[in-house]
C-alpha cells in the first residue's frame, strides 16, 4: 500500500501514461543533473570533498547525543529556547501552543519538508491559525491544494500555463505566460502577509553544534523575511540535521547547492544565532527551536542509520528513472524518490509503504550522485528483504516464487519447465517478442515487450554441438 491506504499501482496509474508530466520532469531534472556535473567540476577535488562530507556526516550521526547536547547548550546561551518533540503530533502541538500563547492569528512559513512531514499546516488550520506558505512554489501548491512533488523544487511537475490558469482561477489575475509577471502577482499577494503575521516558521538545513547557529538556504528572499520580520521565529529541525563546526558547514553548503540545483551557492544562505540583540537593526524578539525525533532514534539504532546522513539535496530524485516516470506524487509520501523509498517505510512503517522499496530499478544512479555516498540501492534491498519477512507480498508472487523454488531445486522439473516455456512463449510471440501477457504479468508488457524464451535449452544446444563435432557431452 502507499499513501493513505491507496494502492501503489492505482496511485501511479495516471502518472505512467502522462507524457506531458514526464516531459516536464525530465526537462527539469536533466537540467539539474547537467548543472550538477558542471558545478562539481568547479570544486577542487570534488570526489575528495564528497568523501570528507560523508565522513563528517557519519561521525556526527555516530556521536549524535554529544553534538545535540552541545547544540542545545549553545542555542540557549544565545537566547533561544529549545523544545523536544518525540513525534510529529507533539511538534505540531508545541508550535500551536506557542502561537496561541502569543495571540498569533497568522504564521508565515518558509519552505520546510519537515513541516510537511509533521502535517503542520493542517494542525495550525485546525487550531484556527492561518498557515501562509511564502515560498513561491509552495504558495502555488497551497492555492491549488497540492502537496510538493520534489523536496527541492516543489512544483517541478507544473508548467507556467498551469500556474497562470490557477492564478486566474483563484486570484482573478489575467492569464500570462510571463514568469516575471506570475512572480509579481504572487509577490503582491504575499508582501502584506509578512507584515500581518505574528510568527514566522522555518525548517533548518543545518544546525551548527559549536555555535548554536541555524542555517537556512533558499533561492528566494521569503526565507529571510519569515525568520527576521515577525517578532517570533519558530524553527522545526530533525535531530540529525547537525554539523559539528562552522568549517564543516562550509563544506556541506558547497556540496548541497551543487548537488541540488547545480549552483555554486544558493541565492540566500542565512545564518541565525539567537534572537535580536541590543543594537541589531532587525530580527525576531524570540527564537524557538523544536527538535523532532519522529522515528529518527529508532533508525539510528538500526542497520539503516546511514540514511540519517542524508542532506536533503534531491540529487537522487533528479537521477532516478522511476521518479521521472511517476513524479513525486506517485509515491504517496512526503519524501519521494530513492531517498523517500527508504525514509518513508522507516518513518511510517512497512505496512503503509511496503511498495516503495520496490519502486526502484536498482540501477545505482542515486548512489552515484549522492554527495555523501549513501548506498541507497543497498538500503532498498534490505527493505525489500524486510517486506518479505513481514509478509507484505501479493499472493501471486508468493505462489510464483514457491513454484520457481520447487522447479529450480529439481533438474527434471527445471528442464521440463524450460521446454514448456519455450514452446508456450513461441506460440504467442511475434518476431521473437511478446507484446501482451495476462495479469499480473501485463505490468511488464504494458510498457515494454518481453522476449520469448529460447526454444531449446542450453543443454540441448550443447549436446547438439558436441554431436556435430563427434564428441560427448
Amino acid at each position: 500500500m502507499a499513501g493513505a491506504g491507496v494502492p501503489f499501482k492505482k496511485l501511479i496509474a495516471d502518472k505512467v501514461s502522462d507524457i506531458a508530466l514526464q516531459d516536464a520532469l525530465r526537462r527539469a531534472t536533466d537540467r539539474f543533473g547537467e548543472n550538477r556535473v558542471k558545478m562539481l567540476a568547479s570544486l577542487p577535488d570534488a570526489e575528495e570533498a564528497r568523501d570528507r562530507a560523508r565522513a563528517i556526516r557519519r561521525h556526527t550521526i555516530a556521536n549524535l547525543d554529544r553534538y545535540l547536547e552541545q547544540f542545545v547548550g549553545n542555542v540557549e546561551r544565545a537566547g533561544g529556547v529549545v523544545h523536544w518533540a518525540a513525534d510529529g503530533a507533539e511538534a505540531n502541538s508545541i508550535v500551536v501552543s506557542l502561537a496561541r500563547e502569543r495571540g498569533v492569528e497568522m504564521v508565515v512559513k518558509g519552505k520546510s519538508m519537515i513541516g510537511e512531514e509533521t502535517g503542520l499546516n493542517q494542525a495550525l488550520e485546525a487550531a484556527g491559525i492561518v498557515a501562509q506558505e511564502t515560498d513561491l512554489a509552495e504558495y502555488v501548491l497551497q492555492l491549488g491544494g497540492e502537496a510538493p512533488s520534489h523536496i527541492v523544487v516543489p512544483m517541478v511537475h507544473m508548467t507556467r500555463r498551469q500556474v497562470s490558469h490557477l492564478f486566474h482561477e483563484k486570484l482573478g489575475s489575467e492569464e500570462s505566460d510571463d514568469v516575471q509577471r506570475l512572480a509579481a502577482i504572487a509577490r503582491a499577494q504575499l508582501r502584506r502577509r509578512f507584515v500581518q503575521a505574528g510568527m514566522g516558521f522555518s525548517g533548518v538545513n543545518f544546525g551548527v553544534a559549536e555555535t548554536g547557529t541555524l542555517n537556512i538556504v533558499t533561492n528566494e528572499g521569503n526565507g529571510r523575511l519569515c525568520t527576521s520580520l515577525p517578532r517570533c521565529h519558530v524553527a522545526l529541525m530533525g535531530i540529525e540535521r547537525l554539523v559539528p563546526t562552522m568549517e564543516d558547514l562550509g563544506l556541506m553548503l558547497q556540496l548541497l547547492a551543487r548537488s541540488a540545483t547545480g549552483q555554486k551557492l544558493t541565492c540566500y544562505t542565512s545564518l541565525m544565532t539567537g534572537p535580536r540583540r541590543a543594537g541589531d537593526a532587525d530580527g525576531p524578539q524570540e527564537v524557538h527551536v523544536v527538535l523532532i525525533d519522529n522515528g529518527r532514534s529508532r533508525i539510528l539504532a538500526s542497520e539503516y542509520a546511514e540514511m540519517l546522513t542524508c542532506i536533503r539535496c534531491g540529487a537522487c530524485l533528479n537521477a532516478c528513472p522511476v521518479y521521472k516516470t511517476i513524479s513525486g506524487h506517485g509515491y504517496g509520501a512526503v519524501y519521494p524518490g530513492p531517498m523517500g523509498s527508504v525514509l518513508s517505510p522507516l518513518f511510517a512503517g512497512l505496512g503503509r509503504y511496503a511498495d516503495l522499496p520496490h519502486a526502484s530499478s536498482l540501477c545505482g544512479a542515486c548512489r552515484e550522485v549522492c554527495p555523501v555516498r549513501i548506498d541507497l540501492p543497498g538500503l532498498l534491498l534490505h527493505l525489500r528483504r524486510d517486506t518479505v519477512a513481514a509478509g507484505h507480498r501479493p499472493w501471486w508472487l508468493k505462489l510464483g516464487l514457491a513454484g520457481y523454488a520447487l522447479g529450480a531445486g529439481n533438474a527434471t522439473l527445471f528442464g521440463l519447465g524450460a521446454r514448456l516455456g519455450g514452446m508456450g512463449t513461441g506460440v504467442i510471440a511475434r518476431d521473437g517478442w511478446i507484446e501482451g501477457l495476462p495479469a499480473p504479468l501485463n505490468a511488464w508488457t504494458d510498457s515494454k515487450d518481453f522476449p520469448r524464451l529460447a526454444s531449446k535449452t542450453f543443454q540441448a544446444r550443447w549436446r547438439e554441438r558436441q554431436a556435430k563435432q563427434g564428441g560427448g557431452v
